[in-house]
């Protein structure tokens, strides 16, 4: 029980410290990317941590089975460096009783890793989705940072605005260009520039659309290039704001369809999304087998002599799983069961390799009185 306790603490303490790097790593770049939208006003500022937070889970389903693989080849590797995993094999403890001890932790991961992937990371990718149709929903007027120029999300439309008033319900000096195909395929497009004094937004009650009313400004309407262009100025003037386009991928809605809603479906995207949620328990026990018999280290050679094409393996192993995966949801594959095909090999190869470092040749015995010579 000592050594069970020992071998688990070392074991987990690894995998936490592995984790903990890779999910910094992992999240400092999806921050980086939500940061920048917000600083091109795609996004608020104020729903960052919120994104963060719901998207939590979905990083740790990943990065547990590879925390816990690196972390066995860590800790298992630093007792055969320091003879202690030695002293154990010399006290008769075999490498398949340290697999079956192994287990034991990686059990509790592949737990953990079952809830993240059957129930916290859809709600989270729910709660994100929500959110982020929420600010889609809002006008890119919504977004507006002074003295910046906001291309609309068509791309058909740039505006600018000098300044915004004190209860930022108006814009001061605005600038508003926008491309407008003509009917003919061969003429080139139209451009329009307008330059108002102030601009508000107002919603139309019974339609529910958006304009941009402009007032005390000058419109001009023409083609880059040629000499006639069209010049009016106005006291009032409406644009309609181009509607939102919100996040309708199939792979969002059934990322947050509840794992419940896709037991039993007949879709076969939604069938290798459950296959592929409940693949990554059976992930983790994979590469807890895989991860024994690679830990075994040579004192003289390093612990990190085998880290490299024991993560190419790793990687092997989930990169086939993604790509059986999206083969089914392409449809190139009929029954989405196959994704279950993908773990026997791996295991297999773990047991084998776990069976050929129990393998010993027997030493050949000499009849009684017999001494072996040997070649001076």
């Amino acid at each position: 029980m000592i050594i069970f306790r020992y071998l688990c603490r070392e074991l987990l303490f690894a995998t936490l410290a592995v984790s903990a790097v890779l999910l910094l790593m992992v999240m400092s770049g999806r921050f980086v990317k939500y940061l920048a939208e917000a600083a091109a006003g795609d996004l608020s500022a104020n729903i960052l941590f919120s994104l963060m937070a719901y998207r939590l889970p979905g990083f740790l389903e990943l990065i547990l089975p590879l925390g816990l693989f690196v972390g066995i080849l860590l800790a298992y590797g630093r007792l055969y460096i320091e003879s202690e995993m030695t002293v154990l094999h010399a006290c008769g403890f075999s490498e398949w009783r340290l697999l079956f001890y192994t287990l034991a932790p990686a059990l509790a991961v592949a737990l953990f890793v079952a809830s993240m992937s059957l129930y916290l990371t859809p709600a989270g990718a729910e709660r994100s989705n929500l959110m982020l149709n929420a600010e889609k929903s809002r006008n890119e007027f919504d977004h507006l940072i002074p003295k910046k120029f906001i291309s609309t999300s068509g791309g058909q439309a740039v505006y600018y605005a000098e300044a915004l008033s004190e209860d930022k319900s108006t814009m001061l000096g605005v600038f508003l260009a926008e491309l407008r195909a003509t009917e003919a395929e061969t003429e080139a497009n139209h451009q329009v520039v307008i330059r108002a004094k102030e601009g508000v937004q107002q919603i139309d009650p019974e339609t529910g659309l958006r304009y941009l009313v402009l007032r005390d400004g000058y419109r001009y309407e023409g083609v880059p290039g040629q000499r006639e262009y069209r010049q009016m100025s106005f006291s009032s003037y409406e644009v309609l704001m181009e509607p939102p386009r919100l996040r309708s991928r199939w792979r969002d809605q059934i990322e947050s369809a509840p794992t419940t809603q896709l037991i039993g479906s007949d879709n076969p995207r939604e069938t290798a999304y459950l296959y592929w949620r409940l693949s990554l328990p059976v992930l983790v026990l994979v590469v807890a087998v895989l991860a024994v018999p690679l830990s075994r280290t040579n004192p003289r050679q390093g612990r990190f002599i085998k880290m490299f094409p024991a993560i190419l393996l790793y990687l092997i192993y989930l990169l086939i799983l993604q790509g059986v995966r999206g083969a089914v949801e392409d449809g190139k594959f009929a029954n989405p069961a196959v994704i279950w095909l993908v773990h026997p090999p791996f295991l297999l190869i773990g047991l084998l390799l776990l069976a050929a470092r129990n393998w010993r040749p027997k030493p050949r015995l000499l009849p009684e009185g017999v001494k072996e010579s040997a070649d001076v």
